[in-house]
């Protein structure tokens, strides 16, 4: 899925204003202008469009998770380079503890059945034999049963 695009939904199932969303940036290191949010938020057709990076992101669902846990103790995390469907979806739980009953119900929410086993694989480390790749239908239903559930 494109950046951008997760970006904007987050958002608005966080329902956080454009402030929220730069202090969320900057929670993990990651300095974003105003400007900069406008033009990540404009439509890929406007010549101001600016793709969000992979690190940036990261930088973004990092700091989505202090925000909604409370900062962590030890060293700050390094911002990953590059992010997958796993591992976006798998900040997004972590950011609001969800277990895996939570996240069943979640997706039934948005008429997506997975059971506990398939369910794990997606949060299985890549190497992990049993692994499995998100793919973008489960990452956005996942996100448009999380806003049901929220609002």
């Amino acid at each position: 899925m494109i950046n951008n695009d997760l970006l904007r939904r987050i958002s608005t199932i966080f329902e956080l204003t454009d402030e929220k969303i730069i202090t969320t940036f900057a929670l993990s290191q990651c300095e974003v202008s105003a400007d900069q949010l406008t033009n990540f938020f404009k439509e890929k057709d406007d010549s101001a469009y600016q793709e969000i990076e992979d690190v940036q992101f990261a930088s973004f669902l990092n700091g989505l998770i202090t925000a909604q846990r409370g900062p962590s103790e030890g060293p700050a995390r390094e911002n990953e380079q590059e992010l997958t469907n796993n591992m976006i979806f798998n900040k997004v739980k972590i950011a609001l503890s969800l277990k895996a009953e939570d996240v069943i119900s979640i997706l039934e929410l948005a008429e997506l059945s997975l059971d506990k086993h398939e369910l794990s694989a997606l949060f299985r480390n890549v190497n992990n034999k049993h692994y499995k790749n998100c793919s973008d239908e489960v990452l956005s239903a996942f996100l448009k049963g999380l806003k049901i559930k929220l609002q």
